[in-house]
């Protein structure tokens, strides 16, 4: 069941990224991957908190099937551009980045404050994730995500433009 409830006070500086976001042009690269493509939908849904609810899945663009999933919240410190993004990915990890939103330009910038993972995950593993996220159009969201591992740098990793879903 989903509920959009009106969106919380103190999300008015990010209240822009309210909805469902999809893409279909995403594309990731990494030093020991081969590049790939991926399609994807965002969900930024406001419940009445001081936070948003958050959900992302992507499909391969040919076979139409599940290749990640996150869930998590993006929370703001009332009264401040100061941000607080928790997200629990479904490869074992949950990480926390902390960052900032300008109001003015409608961006945010997020990075890794702590990552804990399962016992069993699979190497290499992540150590840190640096996420920016603009507006670029009043439909049109970028985001942008560097990652870290231990046998790689902090290397750009995913970048897709998603169009607002109107449903």
């Amino acid at each position: 069941m989903q509920f959009q409830a009106e969106v919380h006070e103190a999300l008015k500086p990010i209240a822009w990224l309210s909805g469902r976001w999809v893409t279909e042009a995403g594309r990731g690269s990494f030093p020991n991957l081969t590049d790939f493509s991926y399609n994807e939908e965002l969900e930024f849904i406001c419940i009445g908190q001081p936070m948003f609810n958050y959900m992302s899945t992507s499909m391969h663009p040919e076979k139409h099937i599940p290749m990640h999933q996150e869930r998590g919240f993006l929370r703001i410190r009332p009264e401040t551009n100061e941000l607080a993004f928790i997200v629990s990915h479904n490869f074992g990890l949950a990480s926390l980045e902390e960052g900032t939103v300008d109001a003015d330009k409608k961006e945010i910038r997020l990075k890794t404050v702590n990552i804990t993972r399962m016992s069993f995950t699979k190497p290499p593993h992540v150590k840190s994730f640096k996420r920016e996220i603009r507006l670029i159009a009043p439909d049109t969201l970028e985001i942008v995500l560097f990652m870290e591992t231990d046998h790689t740098p902090l290397s750009e990793h995913l970048k897709a433009i998603y169009k607002k879903r109107v449903d």
